[in-house]
């Protein structure tokens, strides 16, 4: 597995559940691009730019150490392009990590891949978990496997401490 962890990015995304994983990913001497389009530049909700550095086309799972899916309102998006999801699924099958916040869930969602799984989200999207199949709890990180989620930007510093705990173990 390479240190390359791909982090979602599309119209309208989170600002801090973006920059503050890719900042503390980095500080711990892993790669953290941001992938989307080629070539798109989004403004996150409250306006900060992102420029993607990576086509999602260009990543090969065998090469990712993990896939962040953060939240905003860029996973609605995100959810409905099937090489999103065949991403996110290739990285889930192979066991690498898998991680989500807020309104990022809905991309594991449409990927298939939290049917008896445990995680968390932001409470918006609490039923959503549910009917899919997930066990939805209310906790600043849950772990099950290599799926990490968090619910909100206040729980960022736990969030990108389980990041980086499990990539480095």
């Amino acid at each position: 597995m390479g240190r390359t962890v791909a982090i979602l990015v599309g119209p309208e995304y989170e600002d801090l559940e973006v920059w503050y994983p890719k900042l503390r990913l980095e500080a711990a001497g892993f790669d953290a691009p941001l992938v989307g389009a080629p070539g798109a530049s989004f403004r996150g909700k409250h306006g900060y730019p992102a420029l993607v550095e990576r086509a999602i086309s260009d990543l090969d799972t065998a090469r990712l150490a993990g896939i962040l899916a953060p939240g905003g309102w860029a996973p609605d998006k995100l959810r409905r392009d099937t090489a999103v999801l065949d991403l996110v699924r290739g990285v889930h099958e192979k066991g690498g990590l898998v991680a989500t916040i807020c309104h990022g869930p809905w991309i594991l969602i449409s990927a298939g891949i939290v049917r008896g799984r445990r995680l968390t989200s932001t409470v918006g999207i609490r039923d959503d978990l549910v009917n899919a199949g997930a066990e939805w709890v209310d906790e600043a990180v849950v772990r099950d496997g290599n799926i990490i989620s968090s619910r909100v930007p206040r729980d960022l510093p736990a969030f990108g401490e389980a990041l980086v705990d499990f990539l480095s173990g």
